[in-house]
């Protein structure tokens, strides 16, 4: 179909839905594509050299479609809305400079013995909790328990959890405590692993960047820790502000965190309130929001150039793909069951869906060139540990019609619409989620170009899903789903083993195989501390997995950060302990700037 077609779809959708973005006319108003010069002028500081108020109350707004879902904890939460409302409260140990490295000037430090395999956690002095309570040794062990405990119901139990020492014995009930993590004083914890790996100096590999206030939680049962209000509603936190009143999805005050290790915040009070994106650049416009936190880039033109508003922008952690499924989740076991039958198990299929797809031309046409063409797992801010012989699935549908023909998926019929191997009429079905205005439009135009191929695609649930629902069905292995496009972030760690391995909650497409377990240990391993070893680690993984084609790269991300012009100190730089280094913003003026 290509980018023309795109356009022309596009501007179609804009007519039936009467959204904004079109003119009369119902064309679609011109894409203001953003070049490579453009994006290396991006700043993430704000520049304001007027003089602060005392004070004053900062007006945040998280651009969604759907309620947030509100778990104030960093142990249960799972998308990037709640990590972005638990980045103002909750508070991180570690401090990172801008390779994301550990530096032990933030919430306690960390010392790594690789020779001995353990980690040597610090509180540093004058940390406490929100609640006036200090930070402790237990806190920290307390966040391992809860993650590691057989009733937990979070995602964060994976083989980073179980590097650590008797995770597993403690996970399966055969020990009342995880052997491997000792306490060495109220302030000082050791962690013993059974593999050592630059993970560790990340905050990852089995070290939690993260603490739960024991003294608060422990009567909550874990299993209802949760849902529980002392989450949901009065999390205690120690980062520089305080959640104080919370409209369950849609809107948060917060205070600040006398006790803040950092000494209190320059602001009076923050308030965060969800609105969709379009409703957002409106409020930007009128002067009524300072902060427009995950602003949508398929919208871009609608807000870059605001007379009252600095646009702030950066390479982003995250990419989309496409998934597609390839088995169910073992609850008992606590991993990935992989079917060989399943309707997607066939490569050259997954190959061919990968190829059909114009990337570069949805990333042009439909995100202001905000998205660029992904050609592997590993997004484009790690470009050390890309693989750059791998040209990931670039736009190629006579291949991928001659993917089907080899696999043996022929038109039997003369419908122009494929048959399976048997001869037997097949639909995927797909799940793709209500994301903005236009992912109707995008969604029509995959469909279409898989159509295109022979391929009879539609929508799981005969519609687009919301957020919350779509990954719902995602996690609970939904039989109606057999490919989804999906979006999420590495972290600061790339390293793959959270997202793919075999033990991974996260790994929504449920394919595991031998190989891909050794793959993945190869990147863990005490190996990679060498560079040359890591690189080639993660290099054979990318090859792997794109031979596999059971996750097919999409998109990588610029993200963008629309700030009102009566905001000044905020710093959205790489490293810190919070993304925007919340305890520094000030205002210049009583009201946002119209």
């Amino acid at each position: 179909m290509g980018k023309k077609a795109i356009v022309a779809l596009l501007s179609t959708t804009l007519i039936l839905t009467g959204c904004g973005g079109g003119n009369k006319d119902g064309k679609k108003e011109d894409t203001k594509n953003v070049d490579e010069a453009e994006k290396n002028k991006f700043s993430t500081i704000v520049e304001n050299d007027e003089k602060a108020i005392e004070g004053g109350t900062l007006q945040a707004v998280i651009a969604t479609e759907s309620a947030f879902k509100g778990v104030f904890s960093n142990e249960f939460q799972e998308d990037a809305f709640d990590s972005q409302l638990n980045d103002i409260a909750l508070g991180a140990l570690f401090t990172t400079d801008a390779d994301f490295n550990i530096t032990n000037d933030g919430a306690a430090s960390l010392e790594l013995d690789k020779e001995a395999k353990k980690a040597t956690i610090k509180i540093n002095d004058n940390v406490k909790w929100s609640d006036g309570e200090p930070l402790k040794a237990e806190d920290l062990i307390y966040s391992y328990e809860v993650i590691g405990h057989k009733d937990y119901t979070g995602v964060r139990y994976n083989a980073d959890m179980t590097n650590i020492i008797g995770m597993e014995e403690y996970h399966n009930g055969k020990a009342d405590t995880i052997s491997g993590i000792k306490t060495i004083s109220d302030k000082e914890i050791e962690i013993s692993f059974e593999e050592v790996s630059p993970s560790l100096l990340v905050a990852g590999g089995g070290i939690w960047n993260s603490a739960m206030p024991k003294h608060y939680l422990k009567d909550v049962a874990i299993k209802d820790l949760q849902s529980s209000d002392k989450i949901r509603k009065n999390p205690v936190g120690f980062g520089p502000f305080v959640i104080t009143n919370v409209v369950p999805g849609e809107s948060i005050e917060y205070l600040p965190n006398e006790y803040y290790y950092k000494g209190k915040p320059k602001l009076d009070k923050i308030i965060l309130n969800r609105a969709i994106p379009t409703a957002v650049v409106e409020g930007l416009k009128g002067g009524k929001y300072d902060v427009a936190i995950l602003m949508p880039t398929e919208i871009y033109p609608t807000y870059a150039d605001l007379e009252n508003v600095t646009v702030l922008g950066r390479e982003d952690f995250a990419y989309s793909y496409l998934g597609f499924k390839q088995g169910k989740w073992d609850s008992e076991k606590d991993e990935v069951v992989t079917d060989p039958k399943a309707k997607m198990a066939d490569v050259k299929l997954r190959q061919a869906m990968g190829y059909a797809i114009d990337k570069k031309a949805i990333g042009q046409e439909y995100y202001s060139n905000l998205r660029v063409e992904a050609t592997s797992l590993i997004p484009q801010l790690f470009k050390d540990f890309q693989n750059d012989d791998i040209k990931g699935f670039p736009y190629d549908p006579e291949k991928a019609e001659k993917l089907l023909d080899e696999a043996g998926y022929k038109d039997v019929d003369g419908d122009g619409i494929r048959e399976d191997k048997d001869g037997k009429p097949l639909e995927i079905k797909f799940l793709s989620r209500s994301n903005g205005e236009e992912a109707e439009a995008l969604s029509e135009y995959m469909m279409q170009e898989w159509e295109a191929i022979g391929l009879k695609v539609t929508l799981s649930s005969g519609r687009l899903v919301e957020f919350n629902s779509f990954y719902d069905k995602i996690k609970a292995d939904d039989p109606d789903v057999d490919v989804y496009f999906g979006a999420w972030s590495v972290g600061s760690d790339p390293t793959p083993t959270g997202l793919y391995g075999r033990d991974a909650a996260f790994n929504y497409t449920r394919f595991a195989s031998k190989e891909l377990d050794t793959l993945l240990k190869n990147i863990a391993s005490s190996k990679s501390f060498d560079l040359e070893y890591k690189n080639n680690a993660f290099k054979e993984w990318q090859e792997y997995m794109m031979d596999e084609a059971v996750v097919v790269p999409m998109l990588n991300y610029y993200e963008v950060l629309p700030v009102n012009k009566r905001v000044k100190g905020l710093d959205w730089s790489r490293g810190g302990t919070n993304s925007l280094s919340w305890e520094k913003i000030e205002l210049t003026a009583e009201e946002p700037l119209k």
